[in-house]
């Protein structure tokens, strides 16, 4: 309940716990070196590629390269890509992974909804396609010096473009009350959020939260843990979200991205979260309806944003094969439209 007490002993003492060195376990998992993990599994890579339709001659721009799953099978389909990623990390990567594509490949570090700079500057008027993988690569999230994972102990960071100044520490610990349960219960969807907010609140007034586990430890302890879903889950995903802009770079980039794309090229964007995928939804239907009509108004008036058509009117879905081999896919969702 909101109003109840939300914890059996002073919240001094928890904070006091809850600041302690992490086990030996995690600072083995801290220390284990980043490139021991598997950077990131391609989600619903099939169904992009049949959607997308990559040929020899097409130049694609993968916005959100990350570990390069999509990137490479962009390439082996013959077709060109301009690779862009925000995480300086993803794109040393990709670009030492990917070499042997030679002059077919074009990696860059920017965020998509800049992708018309990147463009200009390369002196291309178009693209032939586009894709969009959002949210967190799995590299990310078991980096522990990146800030992402509630289970291994890091800085509260959460930049995936370190040039960035917004961290989640700033966040966390400046953000008013009322900021801060409006940033869990919209972005993070989180029913706890008032008590959450309140608790971090009074909280930092003795210590200011900079790393990860504590954080993650205060929220588990003031909420309980039920099942294996983490409860300071939503949490770490609005923090993330908000420290990168994650919708407004996704509402500006699908603009950039539309206006770029030639005629009859294809926009393919996955999504894991349900705000990101009723921005795209809304943004393919608005843009692929050619009469708009009011009650108040005489007659139906064209569309001034109509330059798209809806290749998948639903959103396609992982495959259960998939999602049992590859957990984090499980909230995937893709749409495609195509451009008129």
């Amino acid at each position: 309940m909101e109003g109840q007490e939300v914890l059996d002993i002073p919240w001094l003492k928890l904070h006091a716990w809850l600041m302690l060195d992490p086990s030996s376990a995690e600072d083995e998992a801290e220390a284990q070196p980043i490139e021991d993990f598997v950077y990131h599994r391609p989600v619903l890579l099939r169904e992009m590629l049949e959607l997308l339709k990559p040929k020899p001659g097409l130049l694609i721009m993968d916005g959100t390269c990350g570990g390069g799953g999509h990137t490479e099978a962009l390439l082996e389909s013959g077709s060109d890509v301009l690779a862009l990623d925000q995480d300086p990390d993803a794109v040393r990567h990709v670009s030492e992974r990917l070499a042997h594509f030679g002059r077919r490949l074009i990696v860059r570090q920017a965020n998509f909804r800049h992708a018309a700079s990147v463009l200009d500057e390369l002196g291309l008027g178009t693209i032939g396609g586009a894709l969009l993988d959002l949210g967190v690569s799995s590299r990310q999230l078991e980096n522990a010096q990146r800030g992402f994972s509630f289970d291994r102990n890091g800085p509260l960071d959460m930049r995936m473009d370190p040039r960035t100044k917004v961290t989640a520490a700033k966040i966390v610990n400046e953000y008013g009350e009322e900021e801060l349960t409006r940033l869990f219960r919209e972005l993070g969807e989180e029913p706890a959020a008032r008590r959450i907010a309140s608790l971090i609140v009074k909280m930092r007034r003795t210590s200011p939260f900079r790393e990860t586990l504590p954080l993650a430890r205060a929220i588990e302890k003031l909420v309980g843990r039920h099942g294996r879903h983490h409860p300071a889950t939503q949490v770490f995903q609005a923090l993330r979200m908000e420290v990168n802009d994650e919708l407004g770079a996704l509402e500006e980039g699908l603009r950039i991205l539309t206006a770029r794309l030639a005629p009859s090229g294809r926009i393919a964007v996955i999504t894991f979260h349900s705000l990101e995928d009723r921005i795209v939804k809304n943004f393919f239907r608005n843009h692929s309806q050619e009469w708009l009509d009011k009650p108040e108004w005489p007659e139906p008036k064209r569309n001034p944003d109509y330059d798209l058509e809806l290749v998948t009117p639903k959103p396609v879905e992982p495959s259960d094969d998939e999602q049992r081999a590859n957990p984090r896919s499980r909230s995937a969702k893709l749409r495609v439209a195509e451009k008129i």
